[in-house]
């Protein structure tokens, strides 16, 4: 008998379309030159004082925020697939857990050293004051920071990476205490509203990146528990969209009275900064819902994968401009 061809189960690979491949290198530039430019843009004709380091200071902290995302993302992405059944987990993505948790420990460092150096970017190592850091709120909460990244590092390369979401919780509660300081009003409510904010934004953030790394894994092995889990991401998001929605709301009216909302928008560094994070999280949104509208299709669900990796690549710019919001001049209250 003559010898058949062996048979190719896996799917044809699609021509990338040049489109899309320039629309996410201009994400990609747009979030790198964000850090370099935001913060001149964004205090451009307002009449605010640039702080110095404002450039570092977002580069870190978007640093911070993205390890963040991965690591939690993981974790919470991960317990979603165990839901779906026949969900191949022994052959899930590679985790980026231990690589991003590093990198938010360095960051973390970077952060703390400014704080060591009195909120300025260190010159040289004589500049560094480390009896700043157990001496004020920030060093502590910046030593916290350091400490939780190093132990989530240490889960993530443990028998049980889940353990991670405690000194990753620690993370999110320092960053909430550091930005609502105790001489402002009503500190604690603050820090509450940007707990929920940032832990919800990372589930999401980071739960959509590591969900559609298994999506692109599985796609031909294990198409349809790629695509559950996609759905089931999509129900538990539009939950988080709706917490961050609500909490945002709350934490700009404490920034800005609701009477000087429209005039702060543009007339401050803050404002624009958060008006254009606004507006990115609308084109978020209505990727989200394309993407769940060809999820409902009885065929080739799988073409959800499109908007949702534009989603995920227009969270990444919404990262570094959270990360923009915590180093400009927060507005003052008229």
């Amino acid at each position: 008998m003559p010898a058949t061809a062996p048979v190719s189960h896996r799917a044809p690979r699609r021509r990338p379309s040049v489109g899309r491949a320039a629309a996410v290198l201009v994400l990609v530039a747009v979030a790198a030159l964000i850090p370099l430019l935001g913060p001149s843009v964004a205090l451009e004709g307002t009449g605010e004082a640039r702080a110095p380091g404002t450039a570092w200071i977002t580069f870190l902290r978007a640093v911070l925020f993205a390890a963040l995302c991965v690591q939690l993302g993981e974790v919470f992405a991960t317990r979603l697939a165990r839901r779906v059944p026949g969900a191949p987990l022994d052959q899930a993505p590679r985790g980026w857990s231990p690589y991003a948790a590093w990198a938010g420990c360095v960051a973390a460092l970077g952060l703390a050293a400014i704080v060591a150096n009195g909120n300025l970017v260190p010159q040289e190592l004589s500049d560094l004051d480390i009896g700043r850091l157990y001496d004020t709120r920030d060093g502590r909460l910046a030593l916290l920071e350091v400490n939780a990244f190093i132990v989530a590092a240490l889960c993530a390369r443990a028998r049980r990476p889940a353990g991670a979401v405690f000194p990753l919780a620690a993370v999110i509660v320092a960053e909430a205490l550091r930005a609502h300081p105790p001489v402002e009003d009503s500190p604690l409510l603050g820090s509450g509203l940007t707990l929920v904010h940032l832990t919800c934004g990372a589930l999401w953030a980071g739960g959509l990146l590591y969900v559609l790394r298994m999506l692109r894994r599985w796609r031909t092995s294990s198409p349809e528990e790629a695509v559950a889990v996609l759905g089931l991401y999509a129900r538990v998001a539009a939950v988080l969209f709706a917490a961050i929605t609500a909490t945002g709301v709350c934490s700009t009216l404490r920034r800005m009275p609701a009477s000087t909302v429209l005039d702060q928008l543009t007339g401050t560094a803050y404002g624009r900064t958060l008006l254009a994070k606004v507006l990115l999280v609308l084109a978020v949104a209505l990727l989200a819902l394309l993407a769940r509208r060809r999820l409902r299709r009885t065929a080739d669900r799988v073409s959800a994968y499109v908007p949702a990796r534009g989603e995920v690549i227009a969270l990444g710019v919404v990262v570094v401009l959270s990360a923009l919001l915590t180093a400009v001049p927060v507005p003052i209250r008229w």
